[in-house]
C-alpha cells in the first residue's frame, strides 16, 4: 500500500444517545474522500478506539469499509493491550477488506525494547495486511526505539512508522536512515511542513478530519515543490493546529467537523466535553480561518 498523501484517522461520531451514529460516519467519509484525502483510518486514537464495545468497533469498520472500498486506501487501527488482542483485530481488518493496520507498541504493560520488537514481529507474522507503526511516547507509555525501528524495518509485512513522538530530531534521524521499502509518515500535525520539507510524503492527520481538503492541498504543494504554498497553507491551519495539539485533541477535532455540516456528537466517558468557554474560543479559531479564506 502506498502511504502518500493525507490519511484521515477519522473521529466516531455519536448521536445524542451516546451510540455509534453510523449515519453521520458515512457522511464524515464521504466528505473526506471528496476532499481528496489518500486514506481513512477507523478507529485509531483520534476514533475514540478505545471507548468502543467490539460490536460497536466491528459497526465502525464495516461503515467505512462499505463506503470507502476501492475509492479510497483504508487502514484499521489494531492496536490492543496483549499482542493476542492486535492479532485478532489484524484478523478482523482483513476479514473487512481493509488495505493496512496502524499499530502501537502496547500500552501500560511498558514492554521492553526487545519485547517491542516481538509485539511487532509476531502481529506481522500472523497478519494479512501490511503494518504501519504507530510511535506515540507521551500517550502508550513506551517509545519504539531507533534501533527497533530499524530491525522492524527489515520485515516485509512493515511498511512504515507514524512518528508522533514530537521529537523532530529523531524524526530526522529516521528519515536520513533511507530505510529500503519503509516509509517515514508525519504523525504530529504542528510539524507537517519540516516533514514535508525533508521528503516525507505521507502525513497521518487528525487535524484532517477539520481541514481534509486543506491538507491534500499541502501534500500537492509540496510534490510540486512550491514550498511558499506549503508555507502559505500551514500557517494559515496553525492556530487551530496548535489549539489542537495543546489538549482535548480529540473534543476540538469533533467540534471541528463542523465545518463540513455534519454533527458528529460529543467524546465518550473518560473523555468530557469542553466547556462552553474552550469550545467558543475553539470554533472562533477554525471560523477565522475560512474567514480569511473567503
Amino acid at each position: 500500500m502506498q502511504t502518500h498523501g493525507v490519511f484521515v484517522p477519522i473521529v466516531t461520531p455519536f448521536d445524542a444517545d451516546n451510540k455509534v451514529d453510523l449515519d453521520a460516519l458515512r457522511k464524515l467519509v464521504e466528505r473526506c474522500i471528496e476532499q481528496g484525502v489518500a486514506g481513512i483510518v477507523a478507529c485509531g486514537t483520534t476514533g475514540e478506539y478505545y471507548a468502543l464495545s467490539e460490536e460497536e468497533r466491528q459497526q465502525v469498520l464495516s461503515c467505512v469499509a462499505q463506503v470507502g472500498r476501492g475509492r479510497t486506501a483504508l487502514v484499521a487501527g489494531a492496536n490492543a493491550l496483549s499482542t493476542q488482542g492486535a492479532i485478532e483485530r489484524a484478523q478482523q481488518a482483513a476479514a473487512l477488506g481493509f488495505d493496512a493496520l496502524m499499530l502501537s507498541a502496547p500500552a501500560y504493560s511498558l514492554p521492553s525494547q526487545a519485547e517491542v520488537v516481538a509485539h511487532f514481529r509476531t502481529v506481522a507474522e500472523a497478519s494479512a495486511l501490511p503494518i504501519i507503526m504507530y510511535n506515540f511516547p507521551a500517550r502508550i507509555g513506551v517509545e519504539i526505539g531507533f534501533d527497533a525501528v530499524v530491525e522492524l524495518s527489515k520485515l516485509p509485512k512493515i511498511i512504515g512508522i507514524k512518528e508522533s513522538s514530537g521529537n523532530f530530531s529523531r524524526a530526522l534521524a529516521l528519515i536520513k536512515a533511507d530505510l529500503p521499502n519503509f516509509d517515514v509518515i508525519c504523525g504530529c500535525d504542528d510539524q507537517a511542513a519540516d516533514f514535508l520539507f525533508w521528503g516525507v510524503r505521507g502525513w497521518i492527520s487528525g487535524g484532517a478530519n477539520v481541514f481534509p481538503g486543506e491538507q491534500a492541498a499541502m501534500i500537492k504543494a509540496a510534490d510540486a515543490g512550491d514550498w511558499e504554498l506549503v508555507k502559505a497553507q500551514m500557517s494559515a491551519m496553525l492556530p487551530v493546529i496548535q489549539a489542537m495539539e495543546s489538549g482535548d485533541y480529540n473534543q476540538k477535532a469533533k467540534l471541528g467537523c463542523r465545518r463540513h455540516g455534519i454533527d458528529v456528537g460529543a467524546v465518550r466517558q473518560p473523555l468530557l466535553p469542553l466547556c462552553a468557554a474552550d469550545a467558543q474560543a475553539f470554533n472562533a479559531l477554525v471560523d477565522q480561518f475560512d474567514q480569511a479564506k473567503r
